[in-house]
């Protein structure tokens, strides 16, 4: 990844962050639930999602900052994933990006409790904030909100997340933990790129080009998740490393080793840039963007 993306990307996230405590509630909130909810929020993070929809409208000639309020609901919905992620019920974690996870600051019913308001607080954030926007259609506000339920909802991340804690300790077929990722992780990554794309009003042409990358590099996304699981630095991940193993969990890696994972993530990669390139958009920051999915490591 080059100096020049670095410096792309840390200008995007810190665009991003300036943001998101200005989404959240206050008024008429305990203050013990807006703490929780910031505090996760504000943690710090690759900001991907966020990112991707700015960078899909620059891709389509529009300023980014119209997507702001849409990017700043998909952080929101992510936070309140990963605060749930971490709890003793599900994955049981003890640190996030290198802190210790909500429920351990705040306890359980607290951290349950912000993920609940964060999520619910997304859908009205976007509506909020484009119905006097007079650049964004009406159509394009109910666009925005069907996609993003749909994708955040059980046909989407949280049935991911459903199939994926059925299938701990299973021997899962390839088929199977793919559609684990293309739901758990790649769904998001699918309303980033079409949000943005819905905000730009792109062509139905655009909208698939982008739908595809997405779920190509989602599924990049995870494959190096998993290998990093395998290789990677518990400093820099901020979290253990090898505890997909110890857990049983079905991964690339344990299915098809490491080897194959990589040429794998590769593939998916070039795949994905190919989409774009041939969409019209092969000038955009998507196409490094998709190179760092595969050379992040954290």
């Amino acid at each position: 990844m080059s100096m020049t993306f670095q410096a792309y990307l840390e200008e995007k996230v810190a665009f991003v962050e300036s943001h998101l405590v200005a989404g959240l509630e206050k008024e008429g909130v305990p203050v013990n639930l807006y703490e929780s909810m910031k505090y996760s929020l504000l943690a710090g993070g690759k900001r991907l999602r966020p990112v991707l929809v700015l960078a899909t409208l620059e891709a389509l000639g529009q300023p980014i900052e119209r997507g702001i309020p849409y990017a700043v609901a998909l952080e929101m919905i992510h936070t309140y994933s990963l605060i749930h992620d971490d709890l003793p019920a599900m994955d049981d974690d003890d640190l996030r990006r290198g802190k210790p996870t909500n429920h351990k600051v705040y306890g359980e019913a607290t951290a349950i409790l912000a993920g609940d308001a964060l999520l619910t607080r997304a859908f009205g954030y976007i509506a909020e904030s484009y119905q006097q926007h007079p650049d964004v259609k009406p159509a394009t506000i109910v666009n925005l909100i069907t996609e993003l339920s749909k994708r955040a909802g059980a046909p989407g991340m949280v049935g991911g997340q459903m199939a994926d804690i059925e299938g701990e300790g299973q021997a899962l077929s390839l088929e199977q933990l793919e559609y684990i990722h293309l739901h758990k992780t790649g769904d998001l990554l699918v309303a980033s790129l079409l949000g943005g794309g819905y905000l730009a009003e792109a062509s139905e042409d655009q909208l698939r080009a982008l739908h595809d990358y997405a779920v190509k590099i989602g599924l990049a996304f995870q494959i190096q998740d998993d290998i990093l699981n395998v290789e990677g630095d518990a400093a820099l991940l901020g979290k253990a490393v090898g505890s997909d193993g110890e857990r049983q969990k079905a991964t690339y890696p344990s299915l098809l080793g490491l080897e194959q994972s990589k040429k794998l993530l590769r593939q998916l990669i070039e795949d994905a840039k190919t989409l774009i390139t041939e969409a019209g958009m092969g000038n955009s920051a998507l196409i490094p963007l998709a190179d760092y999915v595969m050379a992040r490591n954290k």
